[in-house]
């Protein structure tokens, strides 16, 4: 069983809207629609393969204007699952034929991100085995071994007591320096080593798309052409990491890192479409729009199911999770093409914030923002409160604002902070006299009011 899933048996959907509520305020639905998916997943690989084959994701696309944590449920979903997870933007894509993106460089982006997360896991299975080697590497620089003899007939029995006394001696000096080593005695001490470096190769410039596949001369002629050494000059502890990196790059076996990360991909990678109601729409008045509806079309067969050539072998898309997302302010999801719209069965509309979802996720998940502005302050070794009050006029002034300028969800806290406490994070470093702030709604109230209250200056600042 993969590491995936060994991670995934456990979280049951509730668990996983639990571990969701930590970081998301509200937005119930949205989270059980996506912790049924993520479970399913884990259901697909119990099955027997006969079925397994059929079972097909079911595509979700989350309804609602922005900042109301669409994103962040992805990402956190995605987190938790362990699984292979990219965010990408349906508006950054193109039609076939036109300059940008291709739609298949996101499996390719995707297979790339998994390979680093296979490799950081297989580096971390044999770091105290590179850590030894390095380690051993170390001392024999600072005190080359002796060989013990192997007593030829030629040689005379006193030479031979003499060698063997040498090297007894040397093993006890590598012994002696071996715990100086350990217990960080020599850390700063300078030391010279050989690393390794690649040939230097040469990026191949093709054309849109091809560059994706990552294609250039260093990789295909790396076998052919000598690696060069190079001397370099380090502390200890610097060469210490830099030798158990390389030794741990030759412990691990890449092409079997290189299919586990295909295996992940194809079944729990995770693609995130932001945006997906940028190209939504019927065709505009002045003549036809080249990407909107290309680019669905080209969506279609990767959601649908697929093969994609990527550097590390044939990718299937035909179980990979996709949500979408989008405001659909202009457009709806009927505006989709009716292929597209029946691979994405699951729809979840995500409601507004209100006022008092405001003063939750100011203070309840563990990332809230007031969390965060309390503890970059106490790096200066500032001590701020926010008092219940303050939070309260912080939420209704980011409530007033949204309704009356432009709903960003969310996103408005960040603008009125800032601007609330600009005065204190921009003096602080410098007029470090006072070390408590009480932040009370009073003092919001009186910052904020004339700004809220002039809405040509609020459509600015906040």
């Amino acid at each position: 069983m993969s590491h995936k899933f060994q991670l995934m048996e456990n979280l049951t959907p509730t668990q996983i809207v639990d571990e969701l509520d930590k970081f998301i305020i509200g937005q119930r639905d949205a989270k059980r629609a996506v912790a049924i998916a993520l479970r399913n997943r884990w259901r697909r690989q119990q099955v027997e393969e006969a079925i397994r084959e059929e079972i097909v994701p079911n595509n979700i696309i989350l309804i609602g204007p922005t900042g109301v944590g669409k994103t962040e449920i992805a990402r956190r979903l995605a987190k938790l699952a362990g699984a292979p997870f990219i965010k990408v933007e349906a508006s950054k894509f193109t039609e076939v034929g036109y300059v940008g993106r291709d739609v298949e460089s996101m499996i390719r982006d995707l297979t790339e991100l998994a390979v680093n997360m296979v490799r950081q896991e297989k580096t971390e299975e044999v770091h105290e085995k590179a850590e030894t080697i390095a380690e051993e590497k170390i001392l024999d620089l600072l005190i080359p071994p002796v060989k013990r003899p192997n007593q030829p007939s030629n040689t005379s029995v006193s030479t031979d007591v003499t060698d063997e006394t040498e090297a007894l001696q040397n093993e006890k000096t590598r012994e002696w320096m071996r715990k100086k080593l350990q217990n960080g005695e020599l850390d700063e001490r300078m030391i010279e080593f050989d690393t390794t470096q690649p040939a230097v190769g040469m990026q191949v410039l093709g054309p849109v798309g091809f560059d994706d596949m990552g294609i250039n001369i260093q990789e295909l002629m790396s076998s052919m052409m000598p690696k060069k050494k190079k001397k370099r000059k380090t502390t200890i502890a610097e060469a210490r990491k830099i030798i158990a990196q390389e030794e741990a790059a030759k412990l691990i076996d890449m092409e079997a890192v290189q299919r586990e990360a295909v295996k992940r991909v194809q079944e729990s990678g995770i693609v995130f479409i932001d945006e997906i109601d940028k190209i939504a729409g019927a065709k505009s008045q002045q003549g036809p729009d080249v990407s909107r509806e290309g680019v669905q079309r080209d969506l279609l067969p990767i959601v649908e199911g697929s093969t994609v050539n990527t550097k590390y072998g044939v990718v299937k898309t035909d179980h990979i999770l996709f949500i979408a997302s989008g405001a659909f302010h202009v457009s709806k999801p009927s505006d989709l093409i009716p292929e597209l719209q029946g691979r994405f069965p699951i729809r979840v509309e995500l409601s507004s914030l209100s006022e008092e979802d405001f003063v939750k996720i100011l203070t309840l998940p563990q990332n809230a923002l007031l969390k965060q502005y309390t503890a970059m302050l106490s790096t200066e070794g500032v001590d701020i409160t926010f008092k219940e009050d303050a939070i309260k006029e912080v939420a209704r002034t980011a409530a007033h604002v949204n309704a009356e300028v432009e709903n960003i969800g969310a996103r408005r806290l960040h603008t009125i902070l800032t601007t609330l406490l600009e005065d204190i994070l921009f003096d602080v470093p410098d007029k470090n006299k006072e070390k408590k702030f009480e932040i009370t709604g009073k003092l919001v109230f009186d910052k904020l009011d004339s700004i809220v209250k002039d809405r040509d200056l609020s459509k600015y600042i906040l």
